[in-house]
């Protein structure tokens, strides 16, 4: 028979409990609490979060390195942005929003990692209704990201076409906590033993990575982003393209399939991968089927700029 326990039951049980993933989680912070933890054991969302059973919500994935936020106002804008777009509000102010960042990844007392922003409708029922939420809700968390090596750049990315659909515009502009076409898409890498899966728009034009944005270098020696119709604009892809322009040609535009068979180089953009190149599309090189100049150019600029920014904590 399953048990029904008590409050102090339940707690002893939950501080029993093996927790995946707690070492990898720095501190979090709360909103309904007003404070931050560092015990993983403690950091549960209520199941009535509108967050949790609807998807309603918003995030953000900002990196933190030699104890530096990096480029958190830019992260900040686009969720609020993304709020805005779900006519969510925000249970504070942005600029509160920005030190509560600041004050977990200096609780977390680690240089590197990454920090993750969740707002969501918040508790109040298991409907659909907003007005069951009387406030959103606001999570915050550091934890520990794996480091990657020189070796992993220097390899590369293979990347193939997607059978998932293109997100539609009104919902790829918006970083919403509905992630299941990215879900789909890491299924199907796993499922053909490659890294990255790339969708195209139905004009067969090339849109976005699962959690990434992705530019060429094309024929004409110009790098090459798609546009951002079905894609979310990344905080990372933005910087690349101001990096770029002070040594070549940059442009948004229309990227088909068929001219992935002539372009020099192709990278992915993100601030999981920074700029890491893709030496192989559906099992054909792309230029010499090596990680390209660009791309290895692009990746020290961005990490120097990620270096001389940042928000200290």
């Amino acid at each position: 028979m399953i048990p029904v326990l008590d409050t102090n039951a339940w707690i002893e049980k939950l501080r029993e409990l093996e927790r995946p993933g707690a070492d990898n989680i720095l501190a979090f912070y709360e909103h309904r609490f007003g404070a931050i933890c560092r015990d993983p054991r403690l950091m549960l969302a209520p199941l009535d979060d509108h967050l949790v059973h609807r998807g309603d919500g918003v995030f953000e994935t900002i990196r933190f390195t030699e104890r530096k936020v990096i480029h958190l106002d830019a992260h900040l804008r686009r969720l609020a942005n993304s709020a805005a777009g779900l006519s969510l509000t925000l249970p504070c102010p942005i600029e509160e929003i920005r030190d509560i960042v600041l004050a977990v990844a200096k609780a977390g007392d680690e240089p590197e990692g990454n920090i993750r922003i969740l707002s969501g409708r918040g508790p109040g029922g298991f409907g659909i209704a907003l007005k069951e939420c009387p406030q959103s809700s606001l999570y915050v968390a550091a934890y520990r990201v794996p480091v990657r090596t020189d070796a992993w750049y220097d390899k590369g990315l293979t990347a193939f076409r997607s059978d998932v659909p293109v997100k539609p515009a009104m919902f790829a502009r918006l970083k919403t906590t509905n992630y299941l076409s990215a879900v789909f898409m890491t299924l199907e890498a796993m499922q053909k033993h490659m890294d990255v899966a790339l969708t195209f728009d139905a004009n067969d034009c090339l849109t976005e990575a699962a959690i990434a944005n992705v530019a060429v270098v094309d024929a004409k020696g110009a790098l090459v982003l798609p546009e951002f119709k079905n894609a979310l604009v990344g905080t990372v892809a933005t910087k690349a393209m101001e990096l770029a322009k002070t040594f070549m040609p940059v442009e948004i535009r229309p990227i088909p399939q068929a001219e992935l068979d002539s372009v020099r180089e192709m990278m992915i953009l993100g601030t999981a991968h920074e700029c890491i190149g893709v030496t192989h599309f559906e099992g054909r090189p792309i230029g010499d089927g090596k990680t390209g100049p660009v791309a290895h150019k692009l990746r020290k600029l961005i990490r120097e700029d990620l270096l001389a920014g940042g928000e200290a904590f």
